[in-house]
This record gives C-alpha cells, sequence and structure tokens, in this order.
C-alpha cells in the first residue's frame, strides 16, 4: 500500500495542497487537463443524475499519494453526514485511545471476609465496554463463587460513574426510543448477540399452532429487568414489538400467521445499568452466591476496594471491525465518552467532543468548519462537508495504526459480513467490487460514502460524496456511480457510469431513514 507524504509538519504545506490542486496532474503534464477534465465531466454528469434533483451533494475525489484534488464540487458545503461522522470517531479513538486500548469490568469490595461470608458491599464497575455478553458476566460471577464467596451481607452496587448520566445523544429523534441502534449509553451495558448491540435484548416471536392462539415469546438473554407484554395473536397482519416510553415493558401486538417463521427483534432497554447489574445478580445466584441487599446503580466504587474477578474486553483494533463494518453507533458513542474520560478525566459527550475536535485539527482537518454533537452520526444537527472528509481520509495514512483502521472499512461486494460490512451487496460486477472500501451513512434524506478506490491504472484515490435533501427513495446506486466511475477511470479517460446500472439490491431499506446494517435480520 502506498504511503503518501506527512502533511501535518507544517502548517502552511496542506492548504498550499489544496490551492494548487487546480494545477496538479494526474501523471504528466501534457495529460493533466484532458485527464481531469475527463473525469470532471464524468462526474458532474453522474451527480446530474434525476435521483438527486432537488438535493444537495457535497463530492471531493484525491489522490491519496499526493494529496492533489482531481475532482470537487461544493466540497466546503455542511451537509448531514449520518453515519460517516464515524470517520472521525474511530480515527480519533485510534489516535487518542491507541490499537490496544481495552475497557475493563471489574467486581470488588471494600468489605471483609469471614469464612464463605464477604461482609460489606459488592461492586460491578464498568468503564464502558459495549461488548459485555450475558456469559462474560456469568464468568465474573463464577470468579467470585470460585473464591470461596457464598453469601454477601450488603448490596450489589453497579458503578457506571465512568461516564455521567445523559443517555442519549443530541436531538436523537424520540421514535427512535425502542429502537437498539439508538439504545442508551452507559459505562456499564450488555450487549444480547455478537454484533454487539450493547443496551438491547433480543425478543423472539414464534406463532401458535392455530389462528387465534397466543404466539410464544421469548428473550435473549434471558432476564427478570423487562417485562413482555404479549397481546398478539396467531392471524393474519403484521406484528409490532415496541418497549413503551420510560419503561422496560415491551408490547407484542399485532398478529402472525400459523406456520410463519419466528419473528425476532431487537429492542432497546430503559437503563442499561440496571441491566447488566440485574443480569449478573442472575449469575451470582445462579453460582451460589447469595447478596443479602438490594441493588443499587450510579454509586461510585470506593478508592481503596479490592479486586475480586475483572474482564478485559478485545482490543480497540479489533473493536473497530464490528464498530464500522456494521456501523454499530453504540460503539461510537461509548468512544466518543471514552475518549472524554482519557483526555479530560470526564466520560461526557461534550469532553469527548472537545477531544476529538482537538484531535483533527492537529491531522490538518478544519475542525472549526465542522458541527459534531455525537460519535455515531444519528443527530440530525451533524454536519460535516466532504472536504473535510476528504482531509481526514488523506491525513490519516500517515498514521501507524492506518492499516488497521482501514482494515475496518467495509468492502464492496465482499460477501462475508464482517468484511463488506454495509457495503457487502453493493457494486457487485464492476471494477470497484472487492476493490473499494467505504464507510456508509444513512438518515432520511441523507446519504453518504467515503473512503478509498484504486482506478484502473492503479492509483490510489480517497473520496468523499455527501448527500442531502433528496426525494427518491434512495441515491446509494448513484454514491456507487461516482466509486466504480472512479474504478474505471485512468489516465485520459474516464467515463461516467450510470446509477442505475448498478443500484444495489438494498435500495429501499437503507434509504427508509437508517443504515441497511441496522435492519434486523441484517439485509446488506
Amino acid at each position: 500500500m502506498s504511503r503518501p507524504m506527512n502533511r501535518r509538519t507544517s502548517g502552511w504545506i496542506w492548504p498550499l495542497v489544496i490551492g494548487l490542486a487546480c494545477t496538479l496532474t494526474w501523471s504528466s503534464p501534457a495529460g493533466a487537463d484532458a485527464a481531469r477534465a475527463g473525469l470532471g465531466d464524468a462526474l458532474d454528469t453522474v451527480l446530474a443524475d434525476p435521483l438527486l434533483k432537488g438535493g444537495a451533494a457535497g463530492v471531493v475525489v484525491a489522490d491519496a499519494d499526493s494529496g492533489a484534488v482531481l475532482y470537487r464540487h461544493r466540497p466546503d458545503d455542511r451537509l448531514m453526514p449520518a453515519s460517516n461522522t464515524k470517520l472521525f470517531t474511530s480515527a480519533a479513538a485510534m489516535g487518542l485511545l491507541g490499537p490496544g486500548h481495552r475497557f475493563r469490568t471489574d467486581v470488588l469490595t471494600d468489605g471483609s471476609r469471614r469464612g464463605h461470608t464477604l461482609r460489606g458491599d459488592l461492586y460491578l464497575r464498568g468503564t464502558g465496554d459495549p461488548t459485555m455478553l450475558a456469559a462474560d458476566y456469568d464468568r465474573l460471577a463464577k470468579s467470585v463463587a470460585d473464591a470461596g464467596i457464598t453469601e454477601v451481607t450488603g448490596r450489589l452496587i453497579a458503578d457506571d460513574t465512568r461516564f455521567d448520566a445523559q443517555r442519549v445523544g443530541r436531538s436523537w429523534a424520540a421514535d427512535d426510543e425502542s429502537s437498539y441502534y439508538a439504545a442508551q449509553i452507559s459505562a456499564l451495558t450488555l450487549a444480547p448477540d455478537t454484533d454487539y448491540d450493547a443496551g438491547s435484548v433480543i425478543v423472539e416471536v414464534t406463532p401458535g399452532a392455530a389462528p387465534g392462539d397466543r404466539p410464544k415469546t421469548t428473550v435473549t438473554p434471558p432476564n427478570a429487568y423487562v417485562r413482555i407484554d404479549n397481546r398478539a395473536t396467531t392471524g393474519s397482519g403484521g406484528l409490532t414489538v415496541e418497549r413503551r416510553h420510560g419503561t422496560n415493558t415491551i408490547t407484542v401486538s399485532g398478529a402472525l400467521p400459523a406456520g410463519a417463521a419466528t419473528v425476532k427483534e431487537w429492542v432497546s432497554v430503559w437503563e442499561p445499568t440496571g441491566y447488566a447489574a440485574s443480569v449478573f445478580a442472575d449469575a451470582l445466584h445462579r453460582h451460589g452466591v447469595r447478596v443479602a441487599g438490594p441493588t443499587r446503580l450510579g454509586r461510585a466504587t470506593p478508592a481503596d476496594a479490592r479486586a475480586l474477578a475483572a474482564h478485559r474486553s478485545m482490543p480497540l483494533k479489533e473493536l473497530l471491525i464490528p464498530f464500522m463494518k456494521l456501523s454499530n453507533n453504540i460503539h461510537a458513542e461509548a468512544l466518543t465518552k471514552a475518549i472524554g474520560y482519557e483526555a479530560a478525566g470526564r466520560g461526557t459527550w461534550d469532553a469527548g467532543l472537545d477531544a476529538i475536535a482537538d484531535w483533527l485539527k492537529k491531522q490538518g482537518v478544519d475542525a472549526g468548519a465542522v458541527r459534531q454533537v455525537d460519535g455515531s452520526g444519528l443527530s440530525r444537527m451533524d454536519n460535516i462537508a466532504a472536504g473535510r472528509l476528504s482531509e481526514l481520509l488523506l491525513s490519516v495514512r500517515d498514521e501507524p495504526w492506518y492499516a488497521d483502521w482501514y482494515a475496518s472499512l467495509p468492502v464492496a461486494c465482499a460477501p462475508d459480513r464482517f468484511v463488506g460490512g454495509t457495503l457487502r451487496s453493493r457494486m457487485c460486477d464492476t471494477p470497484a467490487a472487492g476493490n473499494a472500501r467505504g464507510k456508509t451513512g444513512s438518515l432520511t434524506g441523507a446519504s453518504a460514502l467515503s473512503g478509498y478506490v484504486t482506478d484502473a491504472d492503479g492509483r490510489e484515490l480517497v473520496y468523499s460524496v455527501v448527500l442531502n435533501n433528496y426525494l427518491a427513495e434512495s441515491v446509494k446506486s448513484l454514491e456507487d456511480a461516482i466509486v466504480v466511475t472512479l474504478a474505471k477511470s485512468g489516465e485520459g479517460h474516464a467515463e461516467a457510469v450510470a446509477p442505475r446500472t448498478v443500484r444495489d439490491a438494498t435500495a429501499g431499506a437503507a434509504d427508509a431513514g437508517r443504515e441497511c446494517a441496522w435492519a434486523k435480520p441484517r439485509r446488506c
């Protein structure tokens, strides 16, 4: 993989490179104007497609090695980037926390032992790990039991104080409250699956044997923290699974036909700290450890408490795979608050976002021209221009952790979910298949794709495409057409690819207001 010059050694070099972009060549002065004009005409043709009629677009293409800008269309217009925001968050996490960063979850006590009895409280302390599973809490409970403790005279205290108590991001949609991709953020949480959808449960609904029968419901992981209010019936119609506002009552209503496949719905919980504590308390009970007192949430562990058991997460460079491939919002927010704690001793969105902005400035990104209010891009208040995203994509190629970060980007038409991710069904049977890498983004009326692609001459290009305010069901095929056009282009030749020739199979699901990866079961 080719490496660019270091753009951070002098404050004036990067603006100068951008300013001279129009005079830089693809390969030789003689062919520069024709090559750039051909590419520009081709991309202008794609952007003129009726799919984007009345909408807004920001597009930048640059040579990855030199940084020369080869094409720009309104590069400084701030638009909603959706999940392209995760490019900033993930890169800053690698730069500020480090690729080896691991979250810890500890069980501690400040009490005293007398035989098999622990006289005092038991503390479950989290630092934001979004990959904790019920099996991990079970292993922690087993460690307590293996230490010979069978009774705790005090309480189980869930310490989530590493992060603040603000559970949801700014301007997150109220109607997303029970959706797992908008789950509440806590330093102590739990995921029901190995996609690590923290703060959620999986509700399964199986139809009865005959019309009118009550469907069967199950919850993963099994727990007493959520309650299922099953009002559904076996019959014709649709099924709704939704948590009531401010509660952990999940209502199952509507109908499911006899003989239909089991329906699975991922639903967020209210107050993930309590969810994690409840599952841990159940695990203690299973392993023969009785806690006499009640469970208390949100209290700090005493400084002199000693550890009884500990769990460490996978390192950040591995966590990037489910985070970026599947566009996991909760990972983005947990990392943002972890950055805030690392940088300023405060696990808050404000502290984390300030640290991300400072880091971006050092990378040569004009962070003063960015509004970032969360880590994931779920907020419609986020405003980032394609020019700022391309600046980041160019600058991170100098970083020692770049290879791990690059590997986390979805790969076009790679069928494995943890390789292709949100691009696994896109740009198939084109020169971009297996070639282009990029971060997708989708909200209603906002779509983005930014990353890297190699052209027909073997030149690596950086691209950023941010599209807003369109009324079409999807503009994903337009993004794909731009990237495929780049993959087919080369010295002195570029031909526009029509969006409809690369329309992806998930266009409708993707632009229904969320990433296709957020639709369960996965549709991309």
